[in-house]
Order: C-alpha cells, then structure tokens, then sequence
C-alpha cells in the first residue's frame, strides 16, 4: 500500500511533543469530530505524521509515524471514536510556524489553512516534504 500523509495538532499543555518523544509512542484518543475519525480511520501501519503543537506554539515541530490503525477509543463516552497509534520519528532542527507555512506558495491549499480547525488532517507528499526542508530536515 503507498504511505499516505498526515498532519496531528496537539494542544502543548495537554499533550506536548516532549510529552511524545519521552513516551517513545502514543494513543492518539480523544479525537471527537467526524472528518478527523474519517481520517483517523484511513490511516494506515507506516504512514508518515507531522506533529503539530496548536495554541501558543503553531508550528510543526516533529514527525511521527502510524504504528497501528484505528481502534476503539477507550477514552470515548460513546461508541464508534477511533484512536490510532503513533509512534514519535524526529525532531525538526527547526520549528516550522504557522506563519511561515502561510507565506509558502505551494503551502496555500493545506487543510492547516483551510480547515484550521480540524485536529487530523491528510498532507500531500509534496507538502510533507516541502515542510521538512523548511524544518532543516532531510
């Protein structure tokens, strides 16, 4: 199966990638809107992740990995809301901000800019390594 791209918001004062990079791997649970289960539900056992810390960070900071697919969410009052689980890559040398993001031509169609809300979302192959070289990544 081809990898598909993935980008996760994270809230850093609930869950930060420090947070992740310490826990080596995670449950990506509490996702309660329908688009992000769809898409949570399509990812697939090696599909590439940028983690993105929302609120006061807005940046791109890491990159992670999908190490199982969708599974119930136990921390769910209802049934159906799926988590999966991630498993945390690298760092980027550089945090890629919102900011910049927005000034990058070939960046404009990301769902980050337009569907700012929604917290899993997909990425192109293209943006996802477009967004690791603004990074310093390789």
């Amino acid at each position: 199966m081809t990898t598909q791209y993935w980008l996760v918001k994270s809230e850093p004062e609930t869950y930060s990638w420090h947070d992740f990079l310490r826990d080596g791997r995670t449950d990506w649970t509490g996702v309660r809107n329908y688009a992000a289960r769809l898409n949570l539900n399509a990812m697939q056992r090696g599909d590439r992740v940028l983690f993105y810390e929302s609120v006061t960070t807005k940046a791109v900071i890491g990159t992670a990995e999908v190490s199982r697919t969708a599974f119930p969410d136990t921390t769910a009052d209802e049934p159906g809301w799926v988590a999966v689980e991630l498993k945390a890559r690298t760092a980027l040398p550089q945090p890629v901000t919102l900011a910049q993001i927005k000034t990058i031509p070939e960046l404009r169609e990301m769902a980050l800019l337009k569907l700012s809300r929604l917290s899993v979302q997909p990425v192109t192959r293209a943006e996802f390594e477009r967004i690791l070289a603004l990074g310093g990544a390789r």
